[in-house]
């Protein structure tokens, strides 16, 4: 009698062991899974500031070429590109760091407020704006902007999965002892819910 209960204790026990450890590589696993999905769409939002900082060159160029032109326009965009290539992040791999983020958010918020205020101060410029390469950077760049918004938003959906996955049952038993750790998100940028202003010179 007393061997058939231990063997019935030690049986119960082995089928604990058992069932958490299905359960931990079950959150192993998921946390993996959602871990690049963050990674992925990472590289998706480096993807399109890429696009962004290679339309600069030639819409720099084609602006240069208006006659009067505002020429402390033309250095704010290039000085916010160049300040973009100085942030140092890894592509491959979302941040960890939510100041390091901040630091990229930052850095591309600038170029975006340049590019905007170039944008307005060519309104007084329309034999610029009537030209078929502005045009069609005009729209590459607006087409940017759009896609940026979009893989900004689905970056914070999957961060934000994989954010509540480490920080829910069973996910929270494990994610520490296995290095998962939170990932920051984008914020909103305060600087781009305000139209740039300009002060166009009277002629």
């Amino acid at each position: 009698m007393v061997k058939w209960i231990v063997l019935g204790v030690f049986g119960f026990f082995v089928l604990m062991v058992i069932i958490l450890l299905a359960v931990a590589v079950g959150s192993y696993n998921g946390l993996v899974r959602q871990s690049q999905a963050v990674d992925s769409q990472w590289a998706q939002v480096q993807n399109v500031y890429q696009r962004r900082a290679d339309l600069v060159p030639n819409l720099v160029n084609t602006v240069a070429g208006a006659a009067n032109f505002e020429k402390s326009t033309l250095v704010e965009v290039t000085d916010a590109r160049a300040s973009v290539g100085r942030v140092t992040i890894d592509q491959s791999h979302a941040p960890d760091d939510a100041a390091k983020l901040q630091e990229f958010q930052q850095a591309q918020g600038q170029l975006g407020n340049a590019l905007s205020h170039l944008m307005v101060v060519s309104e007084q410029y329309p034999q610029l704006r009537a030209t078929e390469n502005f045009a069609e950077l005009q729209a590459q760049l607006e087409g940017t902007e759009n896609r940026i918004a979009v893989e900004r938003g689905r970056f914070n959906d999957v961060t934000q999965s994989y954010d509540t996955s480490i920080h829910s049952f069973p996910g929270a038993l494990f994610a520490g002892m296995f290095g998962f750790r939170d990932k920051p998100y984008f914020t909103a940028d305060q600087a781009a819910q305000t139209a740039p202003s300009v002060n166009f010179p009277k002629f």
